[in-house]
């Protein structure tokens, strides 16, 4: 008997051999076909939890076995390190938020190596690190030499706390997550990037396999809508200018009996009257204190004050009058809607409320269109109560009025998006410095190439007010024009940590270029990657953000191709064992350090992904742990206990112990290609028990105990690293398993025998039978007719049909 399988000693002497021998760096003269391998990178907030786990694991598996298939692999891992976390630690600790940083990379990192991945740690990438965002800045300027970044006065989330801009997500309650003041909307000087001007491309997924999901939250984040825009004109002394208006059903403009426009649109001082300017200043300073999400919630009571003046519809020379509420956003379409209450329900509520008219243009077939209506008609037969449009279908009314707006001069066809250009800027210290210097006499400059890195100061002082401290130094502050030479400022804003994000799988494939953030021969070599990664939940920031970034790129000339990235899967949510999100909180924290410490990397790893599918996620829980310890000690047990040898083989043990070495390696490959890593591990487990009852019936062939054997390790290899290359080494083959060849199954040896299918009497299942495959009807019913239950069914009287659908179903009907 051997020595017992012991986690804590073969686990750590492997991941020493394999960073010493380098055995995950992926080479860029290795003729094998490419693989890049790519999990979302963390966050370094100062320990690796289950979440971490439960992403990069499966990950690590997919990656290991492209290796296996003959694929030179590249599997990178790095840090994405810059951002507010860090900020508010340092604000909080009183300590350099680089100290913080470092710390938790330097432990995360060795939690990461614990974990036993396959990481090629020869490519890392710290977003912090000058080397790396000397390239973000880079990219930034080539963004605004092609166009593609700007500035402008926008609305932002202020903290008149901070002093500061804060991210949407930074908003809790309509409140400062650091400062707890309430957040105002307020109109600033920002720098954005134009992602709208690939609004169209955005929408088309072509050659690359993404998630339903992903691909309609990121359409559905886009928003496109086809339409027109209509001009109304404003009936207010000095306003010359048309208010205009998109809307997505111009078939409905004649019953447009109130304009709403967004409280912060240019228009609304301009128009309001005397009395009612105090009305509509408290509300707009109200709409400021309100978040986005909260005003276009459908759940909210919908709000407005007229502003006293009147518009008039050009279609009809109606004069309506002009509200302004919260529900529109100055950010979408235009700012202004017309209000049509008898075909929009949102616009119909609004009218009931304050008593404003209702005009149906449609008729319908279950509707009195000509009584009072009760709720909003969506759509209807015929146009009523719209001029020269009456009796129109309504299958030919859109484009009919849209014609009609754009031969008048009072409209015209269009296309818009509820996707906004990216804003980039942040009023903080922790981020890469954007690399612009303002000068009175030359305007706003780029730093020259020759000068990137603009780095971050070093031992920097925050101060209560929530201010970035570069806006507080001076030396680094007043720098010379690099045009004119004369006395300018640095830009003191920093940029967003999603733009470090959306390139950073650019840099992994040349990490060390000191000339390029990559050559074009590692882009031809590595681009795009293979398989992608990470959780659902960047669906509409990181995944668009980066294919914007990508396309960008392509168009600059950097790269090749539409998209960065081939395949795209998701995975869940590992929770607690209460089936609740992990939260200190809640006292439901797994940790992976405990675990791994109690179980060995090799048995967490597999339990997390025997939790259940993948893409689904669900509650983790040790107690489930032992299940799993079992199958790996009787695959330690199987390889260094082995089945007796004999000249005089087991002939059915050896049989049915090749058909199942088989039957697994068909089974498992069709698993781990789709990502079904519980049920892989199912049948894995199923194999050891075939191999138990190899060993249990007495000698099989040797060469099949070995090739069973070895298909065991190799299978297993990917999800147990360590175990599977301390049985390998002890079975006397070379180093390593890890690049071994991946089994070919044998479809012959695979195929069995004879196939257990139901019975049915009456069309409910009274017993199964096992038969020959290719079985006749005949000898199918001799085999069913003599089941003692299937006898006792009949009652000695004679079927009055049968039916026999070979290998799954024999049926009586009495």
């Amino acid at each position: 008997m051997a020595d017992r399988y012991e986690p804590h000693v073969i686990e750590p002497k492997w991941r020493k051999r394999w960073e010493d021998s380098n055995l995950y760096a992926a080479r860029d003269d290795d003729p094998r076909p490419k693989w890049y391998a790519l999990t979302m990178f963390p966050y370094p907030s100062g320990d690796l939890h289950t979440g971490h786990w439960y992403a990069m694991a499966p990950s690590d598996v997919a990656a290991r076995y492209r290796r296996m298939r003959g694929y030179n692999v590249m599997f990178p891992m790095g840090f994405d390190s810059f951002g507010l976390p860090a900020e508010n630690a340092a604000i909080k600790r009183g300590i350099d938020p680089r100290e913080w940083t470092y710390q938790n990379i330097e432990r995360m990192r060795g939690q990461l190596r614990l974990m036993g991945a396959g990481f090629d740690w020869e490519r890392e990438v710290i977003t912090s690190d000058p080397e790396f965002y000397r390239w973000t800045q880079w990219w930034f300027l080539q963004f605004y030499k092609h166009g593609l970044a700007y500035q402008a006065e926008a609305l932002a989330n202020w903290c008149p706390g901070c002093q500061t801009v804060v991210a949407n997500e930074q908003v809790l309650d309509g409140k400062c997550e650091r400062s707890d003041d309430v957040v105002e909307r307020k109109m600033m000087r920002q720098w954005f990037f134009k992602i709208t001007a690939y609004a169209e491309e955005l929408l088309r997924y072509d050659g690359i396999d993404w998630p339903d999901r992903i691909r309609n939250m990121q359409r559905n984040w886009i928003g496109r809508s086809e339409g027109a825009h209509l001009d109304f004109t404003v009936d207010v002394d000095g306003v010359d200018s048309p208010l205009t208006v998109f809307t997505t059903r111009p078939d409905t403009v004649y019953g447009a009996t109130f304009m709403v426009i967004a409280p912060e649109h240019p228009l609304v001082t301009r128009v309001t009257t005397p009395e009612q300017r105090g009305a509509v200043a408290e509300y707009v300073a109200a709409t400021g204190r309100t978040s986005e999400v909260d005003r276009l919630s459908t759940e909210r009571e919908k709000t407005g004050v007229f502003t006293g003046a009147y518009a008039v519809n050009r279609f009809n020379g109606a004069r309506i009058p002009i509200w302004i509420a919260d529900y529109v956003l100055v950010t979408y379409g235009t700012g202004a809607v017309m209000a049509v209450p008898a075909h929009d329900q949102r616009d119909f509520d609004f009218a009931k409320k304050y008593g404003l008219e209702v005009v149906p243009v449609y008729d319908h077939a279950e509707v009195d269109v000509t009584k009072p209506l009760a709720a909003a008609i969506p759509y209807g037969g015929r146009m009523i109560n719209s001029g020269g449009f009456d009796g129109t279908p309504s299958s030919d009314a859109i484009r009919k009025v849209v014609e009609h707006a754009e031969a008048a001069g009072v409209g015209k066809g269009a296309v818009t998006y509820r996707l906004r250009d990216w804003s980039v800027s942040r009023q903080r210290f922790w981020g890469a410095p954007l690399p612009f210097i303002h000068c009175g006499a030359c305007g706003t400059q780029p730093v020259p190439d020759e000068d990137l890195p603009v780095t971050l100061p070093e031992k920097v002082e925050f101060r209560p007010t929530g201010q970035s401290p570069l806006t507080l130094l001076e030396d680094w502050v007043n720098v010379p024009c690099p045009k004119c030479g004369g006395a300018a400022k640095r830009e003191t804003d920093t940029l967003d940590t999603f733009m470090c994000s959306s390139w950073y799988q650019m840099r992994y494939v040349d990490p060390r270029n000191p000339e390029r953030p990559f050559s074009a021969q590692a882009a031809r070599q590595w681009f795009p990657v293979d398989q992608y990664t990470g959780g659902a939940e960047h669906a509409v920031m990181h995944l668009l953000y980066t294919r914007f970034f990508w396309k960008a790129a392509r168009d600059m000339g950097m790269v090749e191709g539409d998209e960065p990235m081939k395949r795209l899967f998701n995975q869940g949510v590992i929770l607690g064992p209460d089936g609740n999100r992990m939260s200190k909180s809640r006292g439901n924290v797994v940790a992976p350090d405990e675990q791994v410490e109690k179980w060995g990397a090799d048995a967490f790893r597999c339990q997390l992904m025997f939790v259940g599918p993948w893409d689904q996620g669900g509650p983790y829980n040790p107690t489930g742990m032992s299940g799993i310890v079992r199958w790996l000690h009787r695959l330690w047990s199987l390889a260094t206990d082995p089945c007796e040898r004999t000249a005089a083989p087991n002939v059915e043990a050896t049989r049915e112990l090749r058909r199942a070495t088989h039957k697994t390696i068909l089974a498992a490959t069709e698993e781990i290609e789709n990502f079904r890593f519980n049920t892989l591990i199912s049948r894995l487990m199923e194999h050891t028990s075939a191999m138990q009852r190899a060993r249990e019936a007495g000698a099989v062939d040797g060469e099949a105990w070995e090739e069973a054997l070895q298909t065991a390790l190799l299978l297993t290899a990917p999800l147990a690293p360590h175990i599977t290359e301390e049985l390998w080494e002890r079975l006397g083959h070379g180093y390593s398993i890890h690049t071994s060849s991946w089994p070919v199954a044998d479809s012959e040896l695979a195929a069995d025998e004879a196939v257990e299918i139901a019975v049915q009497v009456n069309g409910k299942v009274r017993d199964r039978v096992l038969l020959p495959l290719g079985c006749s009807e005949a000898d199918a019913a001799a085999a069913v007719f003599a089941l003692p239950k299937i006898q006792e069914q009949l009652g000695g009287s004679e079927p009055r049909r049968v039916i026999y659908v070979p290998g799954k179903l024999f049926s009586i009907v009495l």
